[in-house]
């Protein structure tokens, strides 16, 4: 029977860190202020002139693959995950090919948009190609660049000073051993919650969904000659009210996560064959310290039994899980024949795990 394994992994970040410091001369807030709400105390962000979502994902891959011992050009499949592509279209799979160079081989590249949950998205779905024997070797990503995209006023400091760039990559290869494999996954989503945590504008929704659900705060473009959603992508108006930024109800995001965390995290655990007790590291999604601290005190789980590394890069969404793990596994946290729990969740709602044993 075939499973999969991660071979290699590897982590970057952009040298530019922005310290909370540094936010409280754009708006008003102060470093107590951050820590006290998400634990975070700096951030990285890019270059802009010299770096992309799919350029960080560039040096994480090829750490990872370094790591892995194989040529690239063993590569047989790519997932990228990212809420931050630098096209809307094409993704940003397609791109990294290219800047691996190794369009020539012609292989097949997807793009995932689940969010904070995209990595692990993409590490299910990874496993099951494994599993089927159609991919031997695959590089999953996750990558992200919030920095261009956040609104560096008072207005828009509840979402602003949270999120932060970075990128996360793993090989993962077919294996038949099974004490050093991915052992189970679940992938849940709950689209009720949709706008709670959303980036709408721009966007081609022309304010249907506002107005079918009665959402507030959003606007509607409706063509009342037509009787007809119009369907603006963007305009002035949209730009003056800043909703081309993101949205988060933050209450709602804390009070969901805190109970599907350890609920996802059980049901894999239970997949897999092993309980809580079994749990040598728990691998959060890096959102916010307070729902991590929450879920460990929730699990009864010990200081040393989770990871975190939110206080120095902030959230980095799809990237946070495999930065995490990158940094734990350099740090001696992982150790080969270690069971680990990676959880995440985020905007959509969607919320999934995966317990593995590593390999390494």
């Amino acid at each position: 029977m075939l499973y999969s394994t991660i071979t290699g992994i590897g982590h970057y970040v952009p040298k530019n860190v922005v310290t909370n410091q540094d936010l409280t001369e754009v708006m008003e807030t102060s470093d107590e202020w951050i820590r006290e709400r998400t634990g975070i105390e700096e951030r990285r962000y890019i270059d802009r002139t010299k770096e992309t979502t799919t350029t960080l994902a560039l040096e994480a891959s090829l750490r990872a693959i370094k790591d892995s011992g194989i040529d690239k050009e063993e590569i047989d499949f790519i997932i990228f995950a990212t809420l931050s592509p630098d096209y809307y279209f094409p993704g940003s799979g397609v791109l990294l090919q290219r800047e691996l160079g190794i369009a020539k081989t012609e292989i097949a590249a997807l793009d995932i948009r689940a969010q904070c949950s995209g990595f692990l998205y993409g590490l299910s779905t990874a496993d099951q190609f494994i599993k089927s024997g159609m991919y031997k070797k695959i590089l999953l990503v996750g990558a992200e660049v919030h920095s261009v995209g956040l609104d560096f006023s008072t207005r828009g400091r509840g979402v602003s000073v949270i999120f932060g760039d970075g990128a996360g990559a793993v090989i993962l290869e077919a294996t038949e051993d099974k004490e050093k494999a991915v052992l189970a996954t679940k992938m849940h989503s709950d689209g009720t919650y949709a706008e709670k945590l959303s980036y709408m504008y721009p966007g081609a929704h022309g304010g249907y969904f506002i107005e079918k659900y009665g959402l507030e705060g959003f606007d509607v473009d409706y063509d009342q000659d037509n009787n007809a959603y119009g369907g603006v992508f963007l305009n002035q108006d949209m730009l003056d009210k800043g909703q081309v930024f993101p949205h988060m109800e933050g209450q709602a995001v804390f009070k969901m996560a805190v109970r599907k965390f350890p609920e996802v995290i059980l049901e894999t655990l239970h997949a897999a064959g092993l309980t809580i007790a079994d749990l040598d590291l728990l691998v959060p999604h890096q959102a916010n310290l307070r729902i991590n601290q929450f879920v460990q005190q929730t699990m009864q789980l010990k200081p040393e039994q989770v990871y975190n590394n939110i206080m120095r890069y902030g959230n980095t969404t799809a990237a946070s899980i495999p930065l995490a793990l990158s940094e734990a596994r350099d740090e001696g946290r992982v150790k080969k024949g270690d069971v680990v729990t990676l959880a995440a969740f985020g905007a959509g709602f969607t919320w999934a795990a995966a317990v593995l044993r590593w390999g390494k």
